[in-house]
């Protein structure tokens, strides 16, 4: 990266402008080197009114609210044409933000565009209802949008967690006021911003302000003219993020943390089983919200079931995001990096034993990015905090249990409730133990295969609300019934003299 490029700024998107007049910055750095990618204008609360009013604005004078669904439809799908045009573009963006391996950044930029086709398409499937009539009148339930919409996006998969809100909201007709994470301003918002606005979408109704700290984040779901919230993070910021809604009586959606049970009863295919509990806890360095990083195991194949996984373990490699082979990068910031090594240090204190990694790598060309080696802890109970709390890294706790009661029991205490594994031969068992898991997506015999088609959201404190899914567009809206009168005069109420 030039001196130039770190001296200018990348600016903000508000009303389709791009404004750079702000008195601080934000500094990206690449976590996989520890060196300087750009500086970031950092959006300041002036800068958020001057969003909401502009969005506000773009929603009522634009045209975008009352557009015909094709015509909308036509520009999201010239959204996800041109992200696959620039595909490069945003996933090195992501790698060099975030330290995320370059196969899955490419893979994020095709899933992104892909879920702003299919809530293209879903403009032009989504039907009002006629409801059954109770009188002589013809009853039926539009749905019309909220009009701005404040939409918060984390920095551990930001392409395809900016596209999920997004999509659907633009889709729904609203405007919307984007915060991407501090740690991944281009590629979870700037970019796509900018996608957009070459794209067609009218200036304004989508704009991009990255920010630093709670207190602006605050101030854009505090606004007044802000009438719904959409949140992906972690929970005490979604506590806080759905509580300041809650006092201004607009609706939320939180899609929070998640301490995923990965469930292996002894008659499952333990190959497969290995090949999906390493990918669960270890794709994207962990940092997944639906990880599996609790794995139960039926005690009588806990032996064998560890041999296959730490064997797929070793022969992980870890290195730089570019690199041919990489299947690890860094974790995201150093921050991170720091926080999972103090819940390694927990577990072990909590009588966790570390079968294979629990440090940072040796390789002295890792040195100055923010590397952890895969770990797997066992030995720890279940009530332990690394076994209770979200250490979003490559960790993985392993617990035995003795059968499906017990499982179940175990499973269900956490305060989490986001996803699920499950895998057996038996179907029936399969089915029972899907429904009796406190879980939003629960797999069997499989981990991850995540659509777009497909809600997403968890029980419990791992969230409120779906998103994906047609119903995701439908969040976006709020319902409004209309009568009309199929009679001649007036003929409701009492009888009025005449």
């Amino acid at each position: 990266m030039s001196t130039t490029e770190v001296l200018e700024p990348k600016p903000l998107l508000i009303g389709g402008e791009w404004m750079d007049d702000t008195p601080s910055y934000i500094t990206s750095i690449n976590p996989a080197t520890g060196e300087v990618n750009y500086r970031v204008c950092a959006a300041t609360e002036a800068n958020i009114d001057a969003a909401v009013k502009s969005a506000r604005r773009a929603y009522s004078e634009s045209g975008w609210q009352k557009m015909l669904p094709h015509e909308r439809s036509r520009l999201l799908h010239r959204v996800a044409d041109g992200m696959m045009e620039q595909a490069d573009v945003i996933a090195r963006a992501q790698m060099l933000e975030n330290g995320k391996v370059w196969k899955e950044c490419k893979t994020q930029v095709s899933a992104g565009a892909a879920t702003f086709r299919y809530f293209a398409s879903a403009c032009e499937v989504m039907e009002s209802e006629i409801a059954p009539s109770r009188g002589n009148y013809l009853s039926m339930v539009t749905h019309e949008p909220y009009g701005v919409v404040a939409a918060i996006t984390p920095w551990n998969s930001p392409i395809t967690l900016t596209c999920n809100k997004v999509a659907a909201a633009l889709a729904a007709g609203n405007a919307v006021v984007l915060k991407p994470s501090s740690i991944t301003p281009v590629s979870g918002g700037l970019e796509i911003g900018r996608i957009a606005l070459e794209a067609g979408v009218p200036p304004g109704i989508l704009n991009v302000v990255p920010a630093v700290g709670g207190e602006v984040g605050d101030c854009l779901v505090n606004h007044p003219l802000v009438r719904m919230v959409s949140f992906t993070g972690g929970v005490e910021a979604g506590r806080r993020m759905a509580g300041l809604a809650a006092e201004r009586m607009i609706p939320s959606i939180m899609e929070l943390g998640g301490k995923s049970p990965h469930i292996v009863f002894a008659d499952a295919d333990l190959e497969s089983a290995a090949d999906a509990v390493v990918v669960a806890i270890f794709e994207g360095t962990g940092q997944s919200c639906a990880a599996g990083s609790r794995l139960f195991v039926e005690r009588k194949i806990l032996d064998r079931l560890l041999e296959l996984i730490l064997d797929r373990t070793r022969s992980l490699r870890v290195d730089l995001p570019d690199a041919a082979d990489a299947q690890l990068g860094p974790l995201a910031s150093v921050g991170q990096r720091d926080f999972v090594e103090k819940m390694v240090e927990i577990g072990r204190q909590e009588g966790a034993e570390v079968l294979i990694g629990g440090r940072r790598p040796d390789d002295p060309r890792l040195a100055g990015g923010s590397y952890y080696l895969p770990t797997v802890l066992m030995g720890m109970d279940n009530r332990s905090r690394v076994a209770q709390e979200e250490i979003f890294g490559p960790v993985l706790c392993v617990l035995p249990f003795e059968g499906e009661d017990d499982l179940v029991r175990q499973a269900n205490d956490t305060v989490y409730g986001l996803s699920a594994g499950v895998w057996t031969a038996d179907y029936r068992r399969a089915f029972r133990v899907a429904r009796a898991v406190e879980a939003g997506t629960v797999w069997i015999n499989t981990y991850k295969q995540i659509s777009c088609s497909c809600p997403f959201g968890g029980f419990k404190q791992s969230g409120l609300g779906r998103e994906k899914g047609l119903q995701a567009v439908r969040v976006y809206q709020q319902a409004k019934s209309i009568y009309l009168s199929m009679s001649e005069a007036f003929d409701g109420g009492f009888t009025i003299a005449k």
